[in-house]
């Protein structure tokens, strides 16, 4: 991250449109313009979106500056808590699916959870909430059991903004309904709350009996211009799918993964499945380097809430002396527009790889300034479908972009599997009767 102190070129949205993303305040050194930058939506509800500089979602990161924000973030948690606390994590889909799994391995939490639009049946739904202003609002709780959240240990929700804190506080009300505890912390990488937000999760925590602290890295207003939303609809329309002079090529990995180790927190991520899981990213990685060529670039995309396990390949990637940048698609449009200080300044629109999912997916960016990098799509089992490979599907759009790209296929873990193991680890030893034959 730059200093402080660095003179910072004017925002496009900033000095086009009035929108400006102000300072307010920091305990950590770094400020609002740092960490994110003003990008631009065609939504009739917010015509603003915040990108983060420090995420790997819309804008390709260094992959330690991503670990580093999640490490410092839950630095912050570990001081409201102390060293007792023993908290367990939730992340917020799809955006800090990702940041929320860094916070819970730098607290070492006992589990980690986050919120996600992929229904499992088999696995069921433990609790859900909204989500106002999301292009996707429905979040689903799919643990393998409701008991890794049970307890009064301090939950921890991770959020990448916090906009008013109304989300966090309609899950701590869903989540406080199963089970109550007395300790809740907010914690997000920017707070961008006015005071009236403020008081809100103020007066909810006074009606439900409970602590919530927040914490973030940074502290700032959003100003609004008057009409944003129908300036945002006077500019010219938004260029996506770029094509290129040639067509890149596509190559396929096949990444085997434990069946019985989560590849994230979808369903649970247990402090007792980290050495597995590192393990297997070790593994992973070794797959990827034999693949791609040290002396260019590369850009690892994560789909959607895939978020800590292709960032965490990037860093491994990284450690190993390539020049790797992260990111992730996603489910959310925004306005593309290719002028000096605009964020997004390319994008892609695709078919949801998954079957039985009807919007459209989207991917920003995914390009290294002046040179050709490689892109590694790391996709699960459940994203490697027909669609994926077909005309308007993710490879596609990205060929014709004259993308090279490498398919990263991470198959065979299992939730019922996962889910059984748990269980009969969990379980109590069988006794034999006294007399009984062994």
């Amino acid at each position: 991250m730059s200093s402080p102190t660095a003179v910072r070129a004017v925002p496009w949205a900033t000095e086009h449109l009035g929108l400006t993303l102000a300072h307010v305040g920091s305990e950590t050194g770094l400020t609002i313009p740092e960490l994110v930058e003003p990008g631009l939506r065609r939504n009739p509800r917010r015509a603003h979106l915040l990108v983060s500089t420090v995420l790997g979602k819309h804008v390709p990161t260094d992959p330690g500056a991503v670990i580093g924000a999640g490490d410092r973030l839950g630095d912050l948690v570990a001081d409201v808590l102390g060293p007792d606390a023993d908290p367990v994590v939730l992340g917020f889909a799809e955006t800090a699916t990702g940041l929320g799994h860094c916070v819970a391995a730098r607290l070492r939490a006992r589990c980690y959870l986050h919120s996600t639009r992929r229904d499992v049946p088999e696995i069921g739904t433990s609790a859900g909430f909204e989500e106002g202003h999301s292009h996707a609002t429905s979040h689903q709780l799919q643990p393998t059991s409701v008991e890794l959240f049970t307890g009064d240990r301090p939950l921890v929700l991770v959020d990448d903004e916090i906009s008013t804190g109304a989300t966090a506080v309609d899950a701590i009300r869903a989540l406080h309904r199963q089970n109550p505890r007395s300790r809740y912390v907010v914690a997000s990488l920017v707070d961008m709350r006015e005071q009236g937000h403020r008081d809100a999760v103020d007066a909810a925590a006074a009606e439900l009996g409970v602590q919530i602290d927040s914490v973030s890295l940074a502290v700032g207003r959003t100003e609004l211009p008057g009409g944003l939303i129908d300036s945002v609809g006077a500019l010219p329309e938004p260029v996506l799918n770029p094509v290129g002079e040639r067509t890149g090529t596509v190559e396929r990995a096949d990444i085997p993964w434990p069946a019985t180790v989560p590849e994230g927190g979808r369903h649970g991520f247990l402090r007792d499945d980290t050495e597995e899981f590192d393990a297997a990213v070790t593994s992973a990685a070794a797959v990827l380097l034999d693949r791609l060529d040290p002396q260019r670039p590369v850009i690892v995309v994560g789909h959607e809430e895939l978020m800590y396990l292709p960032l965490r390949l990037a860093d491994a990637l990284a450690t190993s002396g390539f020049r790797v940048r992260f990111q992730t698609t996603t489910r959310s449009p925004a306005y593309v527009l290719d002028r000096p200080g605009y964020p997004l300044r390319r994008g892609f629109r695709f078919t949801a790889p998954e079957n039985g999912e009807q919007q459209p997916r989207f991917v920003y960016n995914a390009q290294w300034p002046d040179e050709d990098a490689v892109v590694v799509a790391v996709i699960d089992a459940a994203a490697d479908t027909e669609r994926l490979t077909a005309a308007g599907g993710l490879l596609d759009v990205l060929t014709a972009s004259g993308t090279d790209v490498l398919l990263a296929v991470v198959s065979g873990f299992d939730p019922l599997s996962l889910r059984a193991a748990r269980a009969a680890t969990a379980a109590p030893p069988k006794t034999t009767r006294p007399g009984a034959p062994t």
